[in-house]
């Protein structure tokens, strides 16, 4: 009976044990946040600090009286997947994207499209051009208006866009020349009035030696005729006002070949009989939109020999130049350049024989004009 009785006043004497160390482990368990709690303020309280050593200019922030929303972070582990109806969502009631659709476009019957029609519509015939074709009249508005009054038309709009008159003038080289001995002087000077297709051309030039007596002047008159796009054929009179006065009748072709080369080239005949020619040269190289350098050559001939007037057969003279200009405007521009001069053959010795220099190198300074 005594053994019975312990052994029941055992467990009873340790149940009060067992609840103090429960008791003591959940203190212990709650002690534990709130020292982990201390131990973040204490952190916080010592950033703050050293925010506001480094940031002193900055308004001190009192983080403990914001109040932060606490989240409730549920434990993945609680949550009940079993009550989620995955059956229930509706996964094919999603658009299709289009690929889902390629079953329901492929099924397109592309064969009815009409795509091959209009290239059979557009095919080139070949062989020549039907009979009908080249028939009527040259000009389509012939046939509702009349041919006569149409060419009419065509001629008035034709004397209208390029037959209007212009007047046009060009001081070419106008300049003064230093040489050995006497200073010279030159001037070369053309024009013409018209249209596109006939115009009247004048042209003067001459030379001498201030001092003296005139070398060399000469008056053409000169109607022209365009016989190709920049191109035209020149016909007229030649009068000579020095030496042994002549009358030529001249032929000649003048402008713009390939590459902007200038070109004056013309036939002389005299009244005496005496055949010559003359043949120039220029073009305009731009070093800028305003200074030239413009290099020119001319070539004298002779079909015989002319001792009255210093020419020889053959070539006569060459003369080779360069010119720099300045344009201050398109209409005036000075310059200044470098001429040297050869005659050759019996030329060279009717100038010898007259107390001349065959050659003769000129510095010249001058102003192209235009208006």
């Amino acid at each position: 009976m005594k053994r019975a009785t312990m052994m029941i006043a055992l467990p009873l004497l340790a149940l009060p044990s067992a609840v103090w160390a429960q008791q003591h482990d959940h203190g212990t368990q709650a002690a534990e946040p709130q020292s982990q709690a201390g131990q973040a303020a204490q952190d916080d309280e010592a950033a703050s600090e050293a925010h506001d050593h480094h940031a002193p200019d900055q308004p001190q922030m009192d983080h403990s009286r914001m109040q932060h929303p606490r989240e409730e972070v549920q434990d993945p582990e609680v949550v009940d997947h079993s009550a989620m109806d995955h059956g229930a969502a509706q996964h094919g009631a999603m658009p299709m994207t289009g690929k889902e659709d390629e079953g329901g476009m492929s099924q397109m019957d592309h064969s009815a499209m009409g795509h091959g029609a209009s290239a059979d519509h557009m095919a080139i015939p070949e062989g020549p051009p039907p009979p009908e074709a080249l028939q009527g009249p040259a000009f389509a508005a012939d046939a509702f208006v009349g041919a006569e009054e149409m060419a009419a038309s065509r001629a008035a709009v034709t004397k209208e866009v390029s037959g209007t008159p212009v007047f046009w003038f060009q001081g070419d080289r106008l300049e003064y020349r230093l040489r050995e001995g006497d200073d010279g002087y030159l001037w070369d000077v053309q024009g013409y009035y018209g249209g596109d297709y006939n115009k009247f051309w004048f042209k003067s030039e001459g030379e001498g030696s201030f001092g003296e007596t005139i070398e060399s002047a000469e008056v053409q008159a000169l109607w022209s005729r365009a016989i190709a796009p920049f191109f035209d054929f020149q016909a007229g009179v030649r009068q000579d006002f020095t030496g042994p006065e002549r009358t030529h009748a001249v032929v000649g072709i003048q402008g713009l070949v390939p590459y902007e080369f200038e070109v004056d080239a013309a036939a002389f005949l005299s009244n005496k009989g005496d055949l010559t020619a003359r043949i120039e040269g220029e073009i305009d190289q731009f070093i800028t939109q305003r200074l030239i350098v413009q290099p020119r050559a001319e070539i004298a001939l002779s079909a015989q020999d002319i001792p009255e007037l210093g020419i020889g057969s053959g070539i006569d003279t060459i003369e080779v130049g360069i010119r720099l200009r300045y344009e201050f405007a398109r209409e005036f521009a000075p310059y200044i350049g470098i001429d040297q001069e050869w005659k050759i053959g019996n030329s060279r010795d009717f100038a010898r024989a007259a107390g001349e220099d065959p050659s003769v190198t000129n510095y010249v300074v001058g102003v192209r004009f235009w208006f």
